[in-house]
């Protein structure tokens, strides 16, 4: 797509000069890590300094951190075929792009996105759709990559048409971070595209109040005039986000936005990311100091998708003391409460 390209920071020696870092340090980190910034999202992070910049700029310390795994939620063990991970009884994750409009730095897939490791073809996807076909619990299908909307609206509408087919599939979900890293890519166009496809779902990627521009706020407002129920998952980061105030407006915004806070995720144990992760105790601290204070609403879950791939679990701070006959419970606000654990009438046979 000649106008995503042309809208790409790809060269690692211009984006040293844009940034303003030695371009060694660039060069070192693309060698292993690809390095990629949206030309919109290199303008916003230069306006807001360290908590954008961070999330785009290589950094060295990405290959000195050798001590975590490469794949570390062993997706390629969970991978029946090409293109397809299938960890849930009824679910997949459907690889359809290698490639981002911004390579994260905290990047899960960091070990193999926008390199060649990352095998994605039409022969290959079409062997990902017969295993999906030919495996009739799954219900539903997380089409992600890289991003899927790097590819032009023709290829995209025929790999969702493709898995539409398949009559045992209920659900198509599609993983994004276009909106905040190239929203002009979101178009009326797209939309309509989309909304052919119904039931289906959009999960997007903020993780910073100012990442919700005004451009961003339109794209989100182009899908969801679209009828697109629209989730956000964002990723708990150190020195980005990790304070209750900055995602406590994080999540307003994208309420704001029409876009449901879903996830809070606890950052992997990524190779090359480890200077990104706090410790589960900030984590659960920061929900403690939102649960209660903002709207339900706006309280994503706060999970941890468990290395060698166990599938996520969430990480709620603990209000529950004790269950036995009574359910003993502290509150948001520390007033201790009882709940009775009990059922009436005792000899209800129902019960």
């Amino acid at each position: 797509m000649g106008v995503l390209a042309s809208s790409l920071v790809t060269d690692p020696r211009e984006l040293s000069q844009l940034l303003d870092i030695p371009y060694e340090q660039v060069a070192a980190v693309h060698a292993r890590y690809p390095v990629r910034v949206s030309r919109y999202y290199l303008e916003l992070a230069k306006q807001h300094g360290t908590p954008l910049l961070k999330q785009i700029m290589p950094d060295v310390l990405e290959l000195e951190d050798n001590a975590t795994p490469p794949d570390p939620l062993d997706e390629e063990n969970l991978s029946p075929t090409p293109c397809l991970i299938h960890k849930y009884p009824d679910r997949v994750v459907l690889l359809v792009s290698k490639d981002c409009a911004s390579y994260c730095r905290f990047c899960t897939r960091k070990r193999k996105v926008g390199t060649g490791d990352m095998a994605v073809s039409p022969g290959l996807l079409d062997q990902a759709i017969a295993y999906i076909r030919n495996t009739p619990a799954i219900a539903d299908v997380l089409i992600s990559g890289g991003d899927p909307f790097m590819l032009s609206d023709q290829r995209l509408e025929h790999i969702l048409h493709m898995v539409r087919s398949i009559p045992t599939v209920r659900i198509i979900r599609i993983g994004t971070r276009m909106p905040c890293m190239m929203p002009l890519r979101i178009t009326s166009t797209l939309a309509a595209l989309l909304r052919k496809f119904h039931p289906l779902f959009i999960n997007l990627h903020f993780n910073h109040p100012a990442e919700l521009t005004a451009e961003a706020r339109a794209a989100c407002a182009i899908l969801a005039d679209a009828g697109i129920p629209l989730g956000c998952q964002t990723v708990l980061l150190r020195g980005v986000n990790d304070s209750a105030p900055v995602l406590q407006e994080l999540f307003y915004r994208l309420l704001a936005a029409r876009v449901k806070p879903y996830y809070l995720f606890q950052a992997d144990l990524t190779r090359g990311a480890s200077h990104f992760r706090t410790s589960i105790d900030t984590g659960q601290e920061i929900m403690r100091q939102l649960i209660g204070q903002v709207s339900g609403m706006a309280i994503p879950t706060y999970a941890l998708d468990t290395p060698g791939g166990g599938g996520k679990i969430p990480l709620a701070p603990n209000y529950v003391h004790r269950l036995e006959e009574n359910c003993t419970f502290t509150t948001y606000t520390g007033t201790n409460g009882v709940y009775p654990n009990t059922v009436w009438p005792e000899n209800d046979p129902n019960a």
